[in-house]
This record gives structure tokens, sequence and C-alpha cells, in this order.
């Protein structure tokens, strides 16, 4: 049996936490690697580091955040492809359809739905009581089903987005954006620096993509798509800058709810007139239109939300039985008596 040196403690240390980053547990002792400090401060001494930088330092003079130059310790090599399907369907042209994921909580029920034939799976959190675990656990258990993960979150939130993006959100909806200064924070808290200002703490999303082309961390803001969704009347006032974000994939015209804040329904002139607001802001934008299923022939509609799970079982079982469908039998008596 070999003697444990000072080399070998030092090996297995560096080989868990290589592990740790590579199943998303990484900690910031886990990202800090190496044990020499050449440039570190002096002990107990003033550096003026906010004053002068060390030579060799690309951002020279005094710290300003507002004019630093951003390095390229994350840049994706060079050639590197889009390898999620659904950005790339919509960078050309496609339509994209997305199944939505209500009130399920088993893994079974999301991958069944990831694999019928859906673009990526709208996992439902703004209007269901499902926890962020439960939707961790679904997406790890067939991360790379025909459908990608995707999410509405509750609301736009740094918390929300990164318990998204780090369970391994491919497809991030955002709901009742108001506002552009809205938006931007939405933008924000989706990407990594330097378009946004996603906190880097490892998560589930980090192991199920970890052999994707150029790196998880490279790619990501190349390859995800961010929806925002135009529910309210102070939306469509900031419509036109909402869509020429920097990031923003696809404005979404929320039937359901322009209707609700507005008080009007489909085919009232007023209702048309808004959901021609949100059109016209994503034409002028060159970005992708949103919209229900029900609108897949709507001009220049490319991306669409689909039924629920309930939904979609109850018509396969239908398709399925054909006429045999609903014609059960009729006993006189008992809790299955007609009433």
């Amino acid at each position: 049996m070999k003697p444990i040196t000072t080399a070998l403690l030092l090996s297995a240390a560096l080989a868990l936490g290589a592990s740790a980053v590579a199943f998303g547990q990484a900690t910031e002792d886990d990202i800090a690697k190496g044990g020499e400090f050449p440039l570190a401060a002096k002990a107990g001494q003033d550096s003026h580091a906010i004053d002068r930088a060390p030579a060799g330092a690309v951002n020279q003079g005094k710290f300003d955040m507002d004019k630093w130059k951003y390095g390229h310790a994350w840049d994706a090599p060079n050639g590197t492809k889009i390898w999620n399907p659904v950005k790339l369907k919509m960078m050309q042209g496609q339509k994209v359809v997305a199944g939505t994921l209500f009130a399920a909580t088993d893994p079974e029920t999301y991958c069944a739905m990831a694999g019928a034939g859906y673009d990526f799976i709208w996992t439902e959190q703004q209007h269901s009581a499902r926890d962020w675990k439960d939707v961790e656990r679904m997406w790890g258990a067939c991360p790379t089903a025909k459908a990608v993960p995707g999410v509405r979150v509750a609301y736009t939130n740094e918390r929300e987005e990164q318990h998204a993006m780090d369970a391994g959100a491919l497809v991030l909806v955002i709901p009742t954006v108001r506002s552009y200064e809205e938006a931007i924070r939405a933008r924000d808290w989706a990407y990594f620096p330097p378009l946004g200002k996603r906190s880097l703490g490892g998560g589930q999303a980090f192991s199920i993509y970890a052999n994707v082309p150029g790196g998880y961390r490279q790619t990501i803001n190349d390859n995800l798509v961010l929806i925002l969704m135009i529910e309210t009347l102070d939306g469509l006032k900031d419509a036109d800058r909402i869509a020429k974000i920097p990031g923003v994939t696809a404005i979404f015209a929320a039937s359901a709810d322009l209707g609700n804040f507005a008080g009007t329904k489909q085919g009232d002139p007023d209702y048309e007139r808004e959901i021609n607001i949100v059109h016209d802001a994503a034409v002028k934008a060159g970005v992708r239109l949103c919209g229900p299923l029900a609108w897949r022939d709507r001009p220049d509609f490319t991306c669409f939300q689909g039924g629920t799970e309930m939904a979609a079982i109850a018509k396969g079982a239908k398709d399925e039985l054909g006429p045999l469908a609903n014609t059960q039998g009729k006993p006189e008596v008992g809790p299955w008596a007609a009433h």
C-alpha cells in the first residue's frame, strides 16, 4: 500500500473539486483553484487597487465599472454551433410549439410529454403550486428528450430566473412584463455577463449540459430562448422598446390577459388592436412573435403555447377510442346511475 503523501491528498482534493463542478455542485472554493497568489495584496496593507491596476491588466487607471473592458475567459470557441434545437429552429424562421405541463410533478408524465413531439415543454410555474425541486427532478429525468426544458416563471425576479436556469431551462418565458425597465431586469437575470447579470453558482444545468459543444457556461447565452409576455396595457405602451432589447428572442401576445386587463375579447376591434401592437413591435424589432396554438395560421406568428397534459390525455384517449369514446354503460342504480 502506497503511503499517503501531500501530493496524493492534493490530487484527491482536485479530483473531488472537479467532480463537484461536473455535477453542478460547485462552490466558490471549487472555482478558485491554485495555491499561489503572486498578485495578492500584502498582508495588512492597502494595495490601492481601487486607484491603480497591476502591470499587464487590461483595465488601467482608477476602477470604473461603466468603462470596464470585459475579459475573454468565458468566450465560446470560434465556430461553435447552436446546440439548442428550439433556438436553431426559431433562427431559421420555422414554427415551434410548446406543450404545457400544468399540474404534473412526476418525471414519468413529464418525460412522456417531452417525447410526444413538441419542440419544448412549457413547465408552468406562474399559475401552478409546483415547487422548483419537482421541476429539477422532472427535467433531470430525460434531459435530451425531443422537447427541450422550458418554463414560465412566476414573475420577473432574480431568484425565480436563477432557479430556472440552474435547473436546466433552455426556453425561459417571463409573464406580465409591464415596462421597458422590467424587461431589462428579466433579460439581466437570464443571461451571464457581459449580456446579463446571471450569477455563476452551478446547478443541474452544468451536469446535464456538461458535454455540449463549447461548454455550457461559454455557450448558453447563444442558446437560450428568452420570451417576454406582453399582457397588460402598460406592457403595450413599451412593446416597441421591449422587443428591441438585446437578448430578447421573442415577444408573446398574451391572448387571455390582454383581454382580461383591457375588458375585451377576441374579435373586438379594441382587442385586435392590442394584439396588432405586439405584432408590430415584433416585426419592427426582427424578433419572433408568439401566441396560443389556435393562432398557428395568424400572420407572422411562429411560436405557440399548446394545451396542458390533461387536455393531451383527454384528446389522446378520444382519438384512440374513436366511436367507442364516451359509450359507458348506464346502470339504473348506484353511483354511476344517471342523475
